[in-house]
């Protein structure tokens, strides 16, 4: 999982429009439509007693949740032109669920691999950050399941190094650390190039920014993340970029919490649900273009396959 070079990171920022209250007890979400170069329609959020009341005693009382997040990986999560404000239709989703629980959201731009990290410290009281939901991670964290994604590559414009995703020998290929790609789709397939005397020279970076720069600059031949960050990297690279082949082992993001904090989990999956009744939910989606990867069920811990 999880800029462009900072050239083209601005380009992607600027188009943009940010939260005009994030947080607040009332939203009014303005972020920009599914082309990503102008306002759609404004989703109105207010706070939910009833749903307010599930919140534990202890981050009511507190009243702002601070949210640990990669902010590289547009159009999740990423920094605005300013190079501080968190945006993205992660972060919409999040601020709205927030305002219904009458809370407040501090957003921390971290390294993707060390989010979890934090909330199982007590730096963060979540994660929310693409992150695909896992056994291994179910162990360590409650995870809530919000939305679904698969895994699609990316290559220069006619793919030139004919590049294979099922078989990248002798390629130099760019994946983030820590992400599901380089950590369980990428181990084996560099394994069987390597028997094969064809090995793969794996580019791995701290930030999807870097690996999709590597692509366009022509330092690496193809690069893995995740289906909606790569859709919306090709469309704003300028056609520095295009995807490669189908999108493959789709599976649910989750917003990652404390495994004590089982009251906060469950209140962010009622909370979930009641945005899905009246619409919110899947017009911030439609609002970042990514409505595609909209769920029904959402659950603590789903069964993953």
């Amino acid at each position: 999982m999880r800029r462009t070079p900072i050239a083209l990171l601005s380009c992607v920022a600027l188009s943009v429009s940010a939260l005009a209250a994030c947080g607040s007890d009332s939203l009014e979400n303005t972020s920009s439509g599914g082309s990503g170069d102008s306002p759609s329609s404004e989703v109105s959020i207010t706070k939910d007693d009833k749903l307010a009341a599930m919140v534990p005693a202890e981050i009511a009382q507190k009243g702002t949740l601070q949210i640990g997040t990669d902010a590289s990986y547009a159009p999740a999560e990423f920094l605005d032109a300013d190079g501080k404000t968190v945006k993205g239709y992660d972060v919409d989703l999040m601020d709205a669920v927030a305002t219904k629980l009458g809370l407040k959201t501090d957003w921390k731009p971290s390294k993707f691999d060390s989010i979890i990290t934090g909330v199982l410290g007590k730096k963060y009281d979540a994660g929310v950050s693409s992150f695909t939901i896992n056994a291994k991670r179910m162990e360590q964290v409650n995870m809530v399941s919000y939305f679904n994604a698969g895994t699609l590559w990316a290559t220069a414009p006619d793919n030139p190094k004919n590049v294979d995703p099922t078989k990248p020998c002798g390629l130099t290929i760019a994946v983030q650390k820590g992400t599901v790609q380089e950590e369980e789709d990428m181990p084996a397939k560099v394994k069987e190039c390597k028997d094969s005397g064809k090995p793969v020279d794996l580019l791995i970076y701290e930030g999807q920014d870097q690996a999709t720069a590597a692509v366009a600059s022509g330092k690496a031949d193809a690069m893995l993340a995740d289906s909606p960050v790569v859709a919306y990297a090709v469309k704003q690279s300028g056609g520095k970029i295009e995807s490669l082949g189908e999108i493959y082992d789709s599976a649910p993001y989750g917003f990652v919490v404390p495994k004590e904090q089982t009251e906060l989990a469950d209140a962010l999956v009622e909370t979930l649900k009641s945005m899905k009744e009246d619409g919110s939910y899947e017009q911030i989606l439609k609002n970042w273009g990514v409505e595609g990867g909209a769920i029904d069920n959402f659950e603590v811990n789903p069964k993953t396959s």
